[in-house]
């Protein structure tokens, strides 16, 4: 009889993995150069799906208020993470991380990735163009 390979968990992306060993060394540069050159996906509101035709260079970034006020943009590692914070989306786009962070706007404007997850990240809007823009 054969035993059952980890309950059949998923394996973990390259992307999942360096968000671990940065919840643990928030300084680690090759986790951070792994996470920038990963690909993510960004969901989609039903409004940008409409209007996708028009230019498809740009992204329009979905904006979470949190309560305190603080606004941050959701992406996800995987569907399976998306749809635990995100069950009615079933949309994205999938960017890298880097090309995402190159193009981040001015505006005070957080970035969570995988933010239902216990290795879940956020970072400032700082702290996505200096430590993800490669």
């Amino acid at each position: 009889m054969e035993t059952p390979a980890h309950d059949d968990l998923p394996t973990p992306t390259p992307a999942q993995q360096a968000l671990d060993v940065l919840a643990v060394n928030t300084d680690d540069q090759a986790a951070l150069e792994t996470l920038a050159h990963s690909d993510v996906l960004v969901p989609m509101p039903d409004e940008a799906v409409d209007a996708e035709g028009a230019d498809s260079t740009m992204v329009a970034l979905p904006v979470l208020e949190q309560p305190g006020g603080e606004q941050v943009v959701p992406v996800f590692t995987s569907e399976l993470e998306m749809a635990g914070l995100l069950p009615s989306v079933s949309r994205y786009r999938l960017i890298q991380l880097g090309a995402l962070a190159s193009q981040w706007p001015e505006e005070e404007l957080s970035l969570t990735i995988d933010g239902s997850s216990e290795h879940g990240l956020t970072l400032t809007s700082q702290g996505v163009r200096s430590l993800l823009a490669r």
